[in-house]
């Protein structure tokens, strides 16, 4: 239902009904030409039938009622109906037979093909009407909330509005109170599988015991027979043979009697271990189906929250500074609303709305010092949570079940889009190695790392000083990088003073500290993480991209504006009016890779990409961004709100799967080639104009020069003046 609510638009219901219907007769046709042929070789072959049936059809039955069902009386034409007959079917030839016989079967393919035709309209039947009750649903909550918004915005007090306001506060209530007595019958079913699953243990014990039992008569038996063939095999005395025969034969009665026992035992255990198991895989797919439902609840839950925090921000911004109680009462809600944390009874199942922490360490509710930005921050988290539970049944199984049979990576085109969904967090630091690895194997030597460290030891790098400023601005709100005891800090120092001893060109740049930060979080390894920052910097971006002009990163921020230009004219166009220079905003989306801008879990998807693809990756999602929040960015017609908006505008991008497929479907066509060219001619152009700044620098110093530094009457320099005091 969930899925067939947020593809249906309520603004144009009657179109969404029509094209629904639509399909839904498409299907049938396609289906019926699917199973159009069998049908016509049924009736082509039912032809002949009908007219042989007159000759050794029953007397008994009237010609009338032949013609209405045709299908049953061809089976009865093949049987004989009385001993008259019985002569003429023994002088028919073979093939006459045969000619029956195919008849009969073309009959029972045509019975079987009707019963298909009529299982799939009856599938097709309940699929509409089950359509027209998620229609009838969607129709109703859309007429509700049209009620509910004509109500608020007919009032034409803030007395009738604050009551509207506390109806729904009150409404929501009521939502918290169900979602809290699904929760309880949601504990009461665990605790019921806990105990099922007890019960089938204590079963599997006893059946184990049985089989064991079993087993042991099974080798008591066997020892006998073996003793018994070995007293057969041994001569006796023609004396005792008869009574030795005797007592032998009525020992075997009585091993044959038990075998026979034994063997009722077995069929009645085997009987007993099949059905414990079907109780087992019933209780099984009830548990997982009772998981499903509670992800989805906690997701709908998250979204009532969400929603309700987000209309509570709007009234706040709509009350403004009115005086009255109405602003005082907002207020005490958004305290509130920012102080609960909802949902203790799920820890037991592990699936808590929001975490303090996400998988990296990151804050997942960033602590801001403006109170409008923490009520932002918490419905994002709770937004994200959302589009986490709703996806993890849809799309995370299936994706961690494909990453799961790939047991050796290999380049191709399905690793390709695999990478571009995202890596699974138990697989990614396997498949970082392995895409680093492809980057620096012409680079890599054993040993290396530990030679730098001996290095940087004997001698102090020039950078070490920057290095060591920069270790305390890294992620500020990553618990790894903030936490006294941890030992990220001194794992990072490391990394980065070793790489300046191994790029000693580039040395060290602020942003590489983020790059580092982000290969550890990811690989916990030092030297994994020195050879992914060597991958990215020496063989994915462009050279100079950390020079000290920075030629290569500023060339890039202009092929974006040309893209920006081709693939988002309407806002280029609106910000070009408004004289917004993007690249102070940019400009660090890709000197850090984002690492600065999205939450964890969007970062390392465009990471995971990124170490694949190459560059064009950061275009792709820079581009995506953008498009995203389009619509938001031309709402605001002020310079400095958009300035303001751009600060932080990434931080509200929660749906990640909304976000790729922007990037890698909406995007395209993005060609290399456009993207070589464009660097190729910018570059071009920006070494002019560096090239010229150099002349005017230059023609600078040598008229400075040339003057001499005169100092005039009157005047006294500094060095002077100290002098003579």
């Amino acid at each position: 239902m969930p899925s067939a609510l947020q593809n249906i638009s309520l603004k144009h219901l009657g179109t969404e009904i029509q094209n629904t219907m639509y399909n839904i007769r498409g299907n049938k046709q396609a289906q019926a030409t699917a199973h159009g042929p069998p049908v016509e070789e049924s009736s082509q072959s039912a032809e002949p039938q009908r007219g042989e049936q007159p000759l050794i059809s029953d007397p008994s039955i009237p010609a009338e009622k032949e013609p209405e069902d045709p299908p049953k009386s061809a089976p009865r034409s093949c049987v004989p109906s009385g001993p008259m007959q019985k002569p003429k079917r023994q002088s028919n030839t073979f093939p006459f037979f045969s000619d029956g016989l195919a008849r009969s079967r073309t009959a029972q393919e045509k019975v079987v093909a009707l019963e298909q035709q009529v299982l799939m309209l009856t599938k097709e039947l309940k699929s509409q009407k089950e359509l027209v009750i998620i229609l009838h649903k969607a129709l109703e909550a859309a007429q509700q909330e049209k009620r509910a918004s004509s109500a608020y915005l007919a009032a034409t007090e803030d007395r009738d509005r604050l009551e509207l306001v506390r109806h729904k506060v009150r409404q929501i209530a009521e939502l918290n109170q169900r979602v809290e007595a699904l929760e309880q019958d949601r504990e009461r079913l665990v605790h019921e599988a806990g105990l099922r699953e007890q019960q089938v243990q204590a079963l599997q014990q006893h059946v184990q015991l049985l089989m064991d039992k079993n087993q042991a008569k099974q080798q008591v038996i066997c020892k006998l027979s073996q003793k018994l063939t070995e007293d057969l095999a041994q001569p006796q005395p023609a004396d005792a043979t008869n009574g030795d025969f005797l007592s032998q034969q009525e020992r075997l009665e009585h091993l044959k009697d038990d075998m026979e026992a034994y063997r009722t035992q077995n069929r009645f255990l085997n009987s007993e271990i099949h059905q414990v198991t079907k109780i087992w895989r019933k209780v099984a797919e009830k548990e997982k189906a009772l998981l499903t439902k509670c992800a989805y609840l906690q997701a709908r839950n998250c979204q009532v929250e969400s929603k309700y925090l987000a209309g509570l921000r709007r009234l706040q911004e709509a009350a403004g500074a009115e005086p009255g109680d109405f602003p005082e009462l907002l207020q005490q809600l958004v305290q509130e609303a920012l102080q609960w944390e909802a949902g203790e009874a799920s820890d037991s199942v592990g699936l808590s709305p929001v975490s303090e922490y996400d998988d990296y360490g990151f804050l997942t509710v960033p602590d801001y010092e403006v109170e409008d930005l923490k009520l932002l921050a918490k419905i994002q988290a709770l937004e994200v949570r959302s589009h986490h539970l709703l996806a993890l049944e849809a799309v995370e199984r299936p994706l961690r079940d494909r990453w799961a049979t790939l047991t050796e990576l290999m380049p191709s085109a399905e690793l390709k889009q695999l990478l571009r969904a995202g890596v699974p967090r138990e697989h990614r630091p396997r498949v970082w190695r392995w895409l680093v690895h492809r980057r620096v194997q012409h680079l890599h030597s054993s040993g290396c790392y530990q030679e730098l460290l001996a290095r940087g030891r004997a001698c102090e790098h020039p950078a070490a000083r920057q290095i060591e400023l920069d270790l305390n601005r890294t992620f500020p709100t990553n618990k790894h990088f903030t936490c006294p005891t941890s030992s990220f800090p001194d794992k990072l120092r490391r990394v980065l003073l070793a790489f300046s001893w191994q790029n000693p060109t580039i040395g060290y740049c602020q942003g590489l500290n983020r790059l580092a930060a982000i290969a550890l979080l990811v690989l916990e390894d030092e030297e994994s993480a020195f050879w992914c920052l060597v991958a990215i910097v020496e063989t994915i971006l462009p050279a100079e991209y950390y020079s000290k002009t920075l030629t290569a990163s500023q060339v890039d921020q202009r092929v974006l504006q040309d893209l920006l230009s081709e693939k988002l004219p309407r806002l280029t166009a609106h910000l070009g009016q408004r004289h917004v220079d993007l690249s102070l905003i940019t400009f660090n989306w890709f000197l850090v890779i984002f690492a600065d801008s999205l939450i964890s879990d969007i970062l390392l998807r465009v990471w995971d990409a990124f170490l694949y693809e190459g560059t064009k990756v950061v275009f792709r999602y820079a581009l995506a961004i953008f498009k995203y929040n389009e619509e938001a960015i031309l709402r605001l017609q002020d310079s400095l709100e958009i300035y303001q908006y751009l600060r932080f505008f990434t931080k509200t991008i929660c749906d990640s799967r909304k976000l790729t497929s922007i990037a890698f479907n909406d995007m395209n066509p993005f060609p290399m080639k456009q993207l070589r060219q464009l660097r190729a001619a910018h570059r071009e152009r920006l070494e002019a104009e560096l090239r010229e700044l150099e002349l005017l620098k230059a023609e600078y110093l040598e008229r400075r020069a040339s003057r001499g530094r005169a100092v005039p009457e009157g005047c006294v320099s500094e060095d002077e003046g100290e002098g003579d005091s």
